[in-house]
Order: C-alpha cells, then sequence, then structure tokens
C-alpha cells in the first residue's frame, strides 16, 4: 500500500522524532546558522571544510563535490547552505525520491549556473537512470540527453558549467561505489554531546527571545538525543509550557515539568520507548524476545518497532540485538527502577555433566 507523502509517519510525529515537519522546517530556516564560525559541533568536520572551502576561493574555483552522511537532524541542510554562503553562490535544493527519471536530473543539471551549489538530500534515494547519469555530470561537467526511441535514438552531449553537488545521506552504506568515489570531501555526522546541545539551546533561546536559565537549557540538552532538532523542537514546547504555567523564564524544574507533560523522561524516552523497555522487561524477563512478538506486546507494526524506537534504544545500551532476539540490559533494569530476575543457581538439584 502506497502511502502519501503528506501523512506523517510514527517517527515523524514524536516530540522525539528526527524527521522534520514543516513547523520544524519553519522554525530552523530562521535558527540556521549563516556561516561555519556561528555553527555549533562536528568540530573536525568544520576544520576539514573550512580548509576545503578556502583552497577553493583561493583558486578561483568550485568547491569539490561534498558529501555529508549520519542520522537525521544532526545539521546537513544547514552545512549544505553554508557551503553556498561561503563560496558566494547560490544553492539549488532537490531531493533523491523527487529525481524518479534521467530527465527530471537532466533539466535541473541544464539550468545550473557556473558555481551553483547543488543540494541533493537522501541521495541514496535517486533512481538508478538518474544515478549513472549524475556520474559524468560530477567528473566530466557533461550529461547525454537521449533523443528519440528504439535504434533512432541519439545521445547529444550536453555542456554543464562547473557547480558544486552537495549530497546529503543518512544510509551512506547505500550508496554505490562509483558515487561515493565522485566526491572529493566526505563526511560524517556524529551525534552532539550534551555540552554542545547546551550551546545550541542557548543560542536558539536568543533568537526565538526566550529567557533560559544556564541548569534549564541543561535539562533540554540532557533530553535531546544527541539531536539539535530535537533540542531546538523541546525549546519551543518548554517555552509554551513557561509561558502558560510560569512566568515565561525557563528553569531546571519548569523543564522538567514540562517535558514530563510531553511524557519524554530524564534520558530523553518517550512513551513508545519505555512500551518497548516496559513489554521486554516485565512481559518477557528481559529477553530474548522476538521482534514480531515485541511488536505485537507494544501494539505497533514491527517497522515501527525496529527503525523508530530500537535504534535510540540499542545506542543508548539499553537493548540488545542478539540472533535469538532482542534483550534487555542492566542499564534497562535500572532505568525503570525494576530488579532483573535471579539467574537459576548452579546445581538446581539436577545432577550436573559429571553427575557431582
Amino acid at each position: 500500500m502506497n502511502r502519501d507523502d503528506t501523512t506523517p509517519t510514527p517517527a515523524e510525529e514524536r516530540l522525539v522524532g528526527a524527521s522534520a515537519d514543516r513547523e520544524d522546517q519553519a522554525v530552523e530556516a530562521a535558527l540556521r546558522p549563516k556561516d561555519l564560525g556561528e555553527f555549533i559541533g562536528q568540530e573536525k568536520v568544520r576544520e576539514q571544510l573550512d580548509l576545503v572551502l578556502r583552497a577553493a576561493r583561493a583558486r578561483g574555483a568550485t568547491a569539490d563535490h561534498v558529501l555529508l552522511s549520519g542520522a537525521p537532524g544532526l545539521g546537513k541542510t544547514t552545512l549544505s547552505m553554508i557551503i553556498a554562503a561561503e563560496m558566494g553562490a547560490p544553492i539549488r535544493i532537490t531531493s533523491g525520491p523527487a529525481i524518479q527519471h534521467a530527465g527530471d536530473l537532466a533539466s535541473i543539471l541544464s539550468s545550473l549556473q557556473e558555481g551553483e551549489v547543488l543540494f541533493l538530500d537522501e541521495i541514496h534515494r535517486m533512481s538508478r537512470p538518474a544515478e549513472e547519469m549524475l556520474y559524468m555530470a560530477m567528473e566530466d561537467f557533461r550529461v547525454d540527453v537521449i533523443v528519440g526511441k528504439g535504434p533512432g535514438a541519439t545521445a547529444i552531449p550536453l555542456e554543464l558549467p562547473p557547480f558544486t553537488l552537495v549530497g546529503a545521506t543518512t544510509r551512506a552504506g547505500l550508496l554505490p561505489p562509483p558515487l561515493r568515489d565522485r566526491f572529493g570531501f566526505t563526511a560524517h555526522m556524529e551525534f552532539y554531546s550534551p555540552h554542545e546541545l547546551e550551546r545550541v539551546v542557548h543560542r536558539s533561546a536568543s533568537l526565538l527571545d526566550v529567557v533560559i536559565e544556564p541548569d534549564g537549557a541543561a535539562e533540554i540538552a540532557g533530553r535531546s538525543r544527541g539531536t539539535p532538532r530535537i533540542a531546538n523542537r523541546l525549546l519551543r514546547r518548554v517555552r509554551d509550557y513557561a509561558q502558560v504555567k510560569a512566568d515565561g523564564v525557563i528553569t531546571r524544574e519548569i523543564a522538567a515539568a514540562a517535558l514530563a507533560v510531553y511524557e519524554v523522561d530524564a534520558r530523553g524516552l518517550d512513551r513508545l520507548d519505555r512500551a518497548v523497555l516496559e513489554a521486554l522487561l516485565k512481559l518477557f524477563g528481559g529477553g530474548p524476545v522476538g521482534l514480531s512478538t515485541l511488536a505485537v506486546a507494544v501494539g505497533e507494526e514491527r517497522e515501527t518497532v525496529e527503525e523508530v524506537a530500537e535504534p535510540f534504544l540499542v545506542r543508548e545500551g539499553l537493548l540488545a540485538r542478539t540472533p535469538r532476539g532482542r534483550v534487555a540490559t542492566p542499564a534497562a533494569w535500572a532505568h525503570l527502577g525494576l530488579t532483573p530476575p535471579q539467574a537459576p543457581a548452579a546445581g538446581n538439584g539436577q545432577q550436573d555433566l559429571f553427575g557431582a
């Protein structure tokens, strides 16, 4: 069954989901840093990218093609806009799913200006014919436009002005090697530390004209799952709570109370995350249990549990995937305040292998 693109997925509906909805996109446009100096976090990526861009400007050439990989919400789109700003060039934004035919890509490429930045989000989801056309465009700044069909079809070469392609992907492993090899600079975006997220929250609060105390920013940062997009979203919800329930100033107590209303706990887990852990611990004794059984127990689709809840739980060390099924870790028992069952004592009334 095909899903309407406007229908939110379970990941998009969550307050701690990393996908951007329309509200996020509108707010992010106002909060985005304009240059590398303003960009918070990703120190190594910023340093390396700064060298690439400064060298290109010194040569008077377009920058090398750039591939940015990493989880949603870490700043790949923001960096693409910064690349264009640093190079003093316009930017064209599109996405892999929007390019279903080679002709779609050819029309975009043929309208680029010299030095323009083309940002291609979710590049791994581009169609194969368009992908093969992109090889030649990136390497030789040329595409072959096919005119006609069948035996009478002819290829007309079309020269392109030099441009910079910035590709973004959440699944770098799905990119074919020939495409990856054509990027001059490849960077992987890491999750943010709590300290970096505190700086993000303070900066966003200043731009949104929100009064926030340091401990309030720390409380929000600690629940943001290492992702600036989530930190900004939580900040907006806490701001609403502070305006309605308090004097508008965000303190640690106000932030904690607000996020309790939205069911985001001190570790960043929401209702779905806790439902998965509680089912695993209370119904199945910590596992191992199969994914389908676990999904039925929490009343969600298998894909929702596997793709929406599990990645963060595994990253936090609360759940492990094993060949026999999902298993809770000691940290999961501790987080929910539960006592793990005692392992059967050795020599439980049965003779061991040697009859002792």
